[in-house]
């Protein structure tokens, strides 16, 4: 894929124009692809099955390894891109390149055992067939990606669909499509490997394109309304989708926890990425007794952060201008009813770069609580115990990820058990989007499916059911000739065995 240039003897073609957030600058102009762009990047892609699936388990893990090896050593010329369409510091963009990249080392290690065909217990009524599961590719996969994690939460898609034999089109943010054009020219630079990897760049009606292309599945990663919109463009054509729609996660701090740890943790849940993270810590509830200590730990580590736009800031600008509305709303809505703010207000958010917010006693009906805010605000609410911060966190409509801090490990893992979420991590923040055998994904309006893991390579595979006769039936009912005998002996198992077992 090429950057758009205009030529004099035809009419300018619409394009996409990339600033980076942190001063304005374009950093990019990439091409507006509509409907006819998008279905001739699906039939590339499904001209390029063939090829992909002759390669075998083996030959994909081959490829694929190959194309980690070579984003692992260009990971700072696609960490600097990151940072120029996204606005976060180097250090984050380095750190999101490495995720991506153990994921994609997981996925290609694996799609062979945990795909492959297995042999399955047939049952006592059917011991005379050898029953066996696999899974196949469903074919070409639509991937619709985010802004906020532009490498590592699409390549949570695009690995995964790619180890199990799919082909990928794949439609980056409009904020964001140099990294997608990056991927696409990476892939090609391996050397004849077929066009597995298609990207398709422009805005919204691009990737509402790719729903109406044909493509096997889809896979989307963006707000509920969005993924509500992207499932109802799909259920036209009865086109599997897995989503991945946000959430308000909550982390619930004991009485008996290292009060240090958590706050260390907490903050940079809460503010890393400038809050724009969709599993990032948006509530807090902390036991009563601990709560003053809490907030004045969080709240000092939080006051001695400096976001900015150079590369040393602690983090950066919000990327999509329009999202500093949102997080204003919410943080007056949390004044307006009742709450307090320990460190910043209603100005943080007034900047191209927000200011940290730490917002308590928040009413649980204000929308600071309720919505997802998406920016580096955070509310802190106190609760009686351990069990009262999981009902607490279980009260939204969200259900993507959380973290649990306490000394007792066993009554963590309890509380881990109830909390309404897709992940939680004890002790720790955000652990299991970073390792690879564990997936990702949430329910309600955080969406549904999972990516990453072996659950994640079963989502852009078919389970396909196998069987093969190894001996004649001993009791033939499969067959419109019963033999009496053979009907007395299933009422027989049925009244001596099946109604006892």
């Amino acid at each position: 894929m090429s950057v758009q240039q205009d030529t004099p003897s035809s009419a300018p073609a619409r394009t996409l124009r990339v600033s980076d957030p942190r001063t304005g600058e374009v950093v990019g102009e990439y091409p507006y692809d509509g409907a006819a762009e998008v279905r001739a990047a699906v039939g590339r892609a499904r001209g390029a099955l063939r090829w992909w699936t002759t390669q075998g388990a083996r030959g994909r893990k081959e490829w694929l390894l190959e194309f980690k090896r070579l984003i692992a050593g260009r990971a700072e010329d696609l960490a600097a891109l990151i940072s120029a369409e996204t606005g976060k510091p180097h250090e984050d963009s380095i750190l999101e390149v490495m995720l991506a990249v153990g994921h994609l080392e997981w996925a290609a290690k694996n799609a062979g055992k945990v795909l492959g065909r297995t042999r399955v217990p047939s049952g006592a009524t059917m011991i005379n067939q050898a029953a066996y599961l696999q899974y196949q590719p469903y074919g070409v996969v639509g991937v619709i990606g985010p802004w906020n994690y532009p490498l590592f939460t699409p390549m949570g898609s695009i690995s995964y669909a790619l180890a199990a034999g799919n082909t990928v089109v794949f439609k980056p943010s409009e904020l964001t499509p140099g990294v997608g054009a990056w991927l696409a020219e990476a892939w090609c630079s391996l050397g004849p490997s077929g066009q597995i990897i298609e990207v398709v760049t422009g805005e919204g009606e691009t990737g509402a394109a790719l729903c109406d292309s044909g493509v096997d599945k889809i896979a989307f990663t963006g707000s509920a309304a969005t993924g509500k919109k992207v499932m109802a463009a799909c259920a036209k054509t009865l086109t599997p989708v897995v989503i991945e729609a946000g959430g308000k996660d909550a982390m619930v701090v004991a009485a008996d926890a290292d009060l240090d740890a958590a706050a260390e943790q907490a903050a940079f849940g809460a503010m890393g990425n400038a809050g724009q993270t969709c599993a990032g810590v948006e509530r807090i509830y902390v036991a009563e007794e601990a709560f003053d200590a809490f907030v004045g730990k969080f709240t000092a580590i939080v006051r001695s952060l400096e976001p900015g736009n150079s590369e040393e800031s602690s983090y950066g600008p919000m990327t999509m201008e329009s999202q500093r509305e949102i997080v204003s709303r919410h943080i007056a809505d949390a004044l307006d009813s009742g709450g307090r703010a320990v460190l910043g207000g209603r100005d943080s958010a007034s900047g191209r770069v927000c200011a940290p917010v730490v917002l308590v006693d928040v009413p649980e009906e204000s929308a600071a609580v309720r919505e997802e805010t998406f920016g580096p605000t955070v509310v802190i609410n106190r609760v009686a115990d351990l069990h009262e911060g999981v009902e607490r966190a279980n009260g939204t409509s969200y259900g993507l990820g959380g973290s649990i801090f306490t000394g007792d490990k066993t009554a963590g893992l309890e509380a881990a058990e109830m909390m309404n979420a897709g992940g939680v991590s004890v002790n720790s923040f955000l652990s299991f989007a970073a390792i690879p055998s564990l997936p990702f994904g949430g329910s309600g309006d955080s969406g549904f499916g999972r990516i990453h893991g072996a659950d994640g390579l079963r989502e852009f595979a078919r389970p396909k059911a196998i069987t093969s006769q190894r001996f004649a039936p001993p009791l033939a009912l499969m067959t419109m000739n019963r033999k009496p005998r053979d009907v007395k002996a299933v009422k027989w198992l049925l009244a001596n065995l099946q109604s006892r077992a």
